[in-house]
């Protein structure tokens, strides 16, 4: 946690239509004309799927499942002049007239977003965003919509971009114009369209935002590329993927970072619920409904092993699949293998896997010599945010996938509540900080804030928490009401706690004694309990240093030199 991290308190303050599928095996054109089309509606749901065929190689073209309207697809929404029912015209977006679809869409994800309700609920009497200008660019779907409407709800104006051309949901976007918020996004927007719409919401006259909250980072980029100026005004910035994360660390590195900026992905609540349970349920999700695969047998390859990578992993295991993992990072390699994963190498499994998942947030994943080399019939797909993690350059016939499962499907909105939650305190945070409480730099969310977070979406469970007494809070030194961890606790996955102790248990039954000093003679030759201890306490310091993150990585080597 980095310091002067003080939050707001805010503990205190606050059926279904037969679906159809249009298989298109013609190339896409690319220009202000949508990239794909609907073909079927529903009252409550209906999805649409559109492949690419070249060759013999299936690649997912990312379709949003969402209610359209395709009697107007032909039209671009920059050429229509839309105003809702009170005569107001600051939006961009698909259809105006599926408002009242979409509303009911809303309305069914609030159900699912207990938080986030609740924090609406106990805060809008305070208004702790009022005279917040709040611009965004994130998905909007449902889930976002009920976010936005929380800001409001709390004070704040909202303009706001997709920061995806495919996962939009035309519907909700035109329920959010009916409620007067200036949103600019449709379902297949070209690239062109997609920096038009980010422009249109920053770029207006008499209104200057003064928080950013962005996903990939692409927001951020185009008001530090056009309008830098903007940033003495802007009070912080909100992040909440492992892309647009990376980009402020480069800006920070390089001391070009104008404002505070609140690094949302790496919180634990981001962490180990948005990347990992969410991605756990949307592959299969997203797989089974644009190809209709059977992944038992199937042999998968995943390219990264992070928390999207061990979401990916998990279930296509658990379905009966042959997973193999490629990943960089020695750690996340290790767990991959105490999993129950082979690590192998791209190009020595590239001709003989099923599919193909990118979910590493870096570029030329999957190049032109992975792509000529697979099988007939191998789906590639990306789960990362990014759409360079997948060579298609010498490619131009093919559309990148994007987020697949938010793209081809739709992701839990049980799950994703938990990070607009984070989102919305994030930015409450940042925006009531008094002066000099953040520098230039990017932070992580207060641990108590990661519990608050927590334990406003238990009563959904009927869960109920045991409670610490005095006696019990003085003995292990805490508050009774948290925060229970220190800031630099990451709750490790299980398998690299059962690692190390398999590590343990096999040195203490084997009677294996290693020459580890804890500070006294270089040349001791210790017991098997005083090599055990040793040997514990060392893994400690290396898990102590390894959850402070790259900037203890020196120290981290430092104490790996002596052995």
């Amino acid at each position: 946690m980095c310091k002067n991290a003080g939050p707001w308190d805010a503990t205190s303050q606050i059926q279904f239509a037969d679906q159809k599928q249009e298989f298109n095996k013609r190339p896409t054109k690319i220009g202000r004309r949508s990239l794909s089309r609907s073909i079927s509606q529903s009252s409550t749901d209906s999805y649409s799927s559109e492949y690419q065929l070249r060759g013999h190689r299936w690649q997912i073209n990312a379709v949003t499942a969402s209610y359209t309207d395709s009697s107007d697809d032909e039209t671009s929404p920059r050429d229509k002049q839309q105003k809702n029912s009170k005569g107001n015209g600051d939006f961009c977006i698909k259809n105006i007239k599926q408002a009242d679809f979409g509303r009911r869409e809303i309305e069914i994800a609030e159900q699912e977003m207990p938080a986030l309700m609740a924090l609406r609920k106990r805060a809008q009497g305070e208004k702790p965003l009022a005279g917040a200008k709040v611009v965004g660019c994130t998905h909007i779907t449902a889930q976002t919509a009920v976010l936005m409407e929380t800001l409001s709800a709390l004070g704040a104006q909202c303009r706001w971009a997709a920061c995806n051309i495919y996962s939009t949901q035309n519907e909700v976007a035109a329920a959010l114009a009916e409620g007067g918020f200036s949103v600019f996004a449709w379902k297949g927007e070209s690239e062109d369209d997609f920096w038009w719409c980010i422009d249109r919401c920053v770029n207006v006259e008499g209104w200057q935002p003064n928080m950013i909250l962005d996903d990939g980072g692409d927001l951020t980029h185009w008001i530090y590329k056009k309008y830098p100026s903007m940033f003495k005004k802007i009070k912080g910035i909100v992040e909440e993927s492992v892309t647009g994360v990376h980009r402020l660390y480069q800006l920070s590195k390089a001391g070009k970072l104008c404002v505070p900026a609140m690094n949302v992905n790496d919180s634990v609540t981001k962490q180990k619920f948005d990347n990992l349970y969410c991605c756990r349920e949307s592959i299969l999700d997203g797989l089974k409904r644009t190809t209709d695969v059977m992944f038992g047998g199937k042999q998968v390859v995943v390219c990264g092993y992070g928390e999207v990578g061990k979401g990916c992993c998990a279930a296509l295991k658990a379905m009966g699949s042959i997973v193999y993992v490629t990943e960089i990072d020695p750690i996340c390699a290790l767990q991959a293998c105490m999993d129950g994963f082979r690590l192998v190498k791209l190009n020595e499994v590239i001709r003989q896997v099923d599919i193909v998942i990118t979910c590493t947030g870096n570029k030329n994943v999957v190049v032109r010599e992975n792509l000529d080399r697979m099988k007939n019939g191998c789906i590639v797909c990306n789960m990362g945010h990014s759409n360079t993690e997948i060579d298609v350059v010498s490619h131009p016939d093919h559309v990148v996938g994007r987020l697949l499962n938010l793209s081809c499907s739709t992701v839990p909105t049980f799950v994703l509540s938990i990070t607009a939650t984070t989102q919305a305190l994030a930015l409450i945070e940042l925006y009531n900080a008094p002066e000099g409480r953040y520098k230039q730099d990017v932070y992580l969310l207060p641990k108590k804030m990661d519990e608050y977070v927590a334990s406003l979406h238990l009563p959904t469970f009927d869960a109920h928490l045991t409670e610490l007494t005095d006696e019990q809070a003085k003995y292990l030194g805490l508050n009774k009401n948290g925060p229970f961890k220190p800031n630099y606790y990451r709750y490790p996955a299980i398998s690299v706690l059962c690692g190390f102790s398999f590590v343990l248990l096999v040195l203490v039954c084997l009677n294996v004694t290693v020459p580890v000093c804890v500070g006294k003679c270089a040349n001791c030759k210790p017991t098997l309990m005083y090599t055990y201890y040793s040997i514990y306490c060392f893994l400690l310091q290396i898990l102590n240093h390894l959850a402070h993150g790259k900037r203890r990585l020196e120290k981290l080597v430092q104490l790996l030199s002596p052995y």
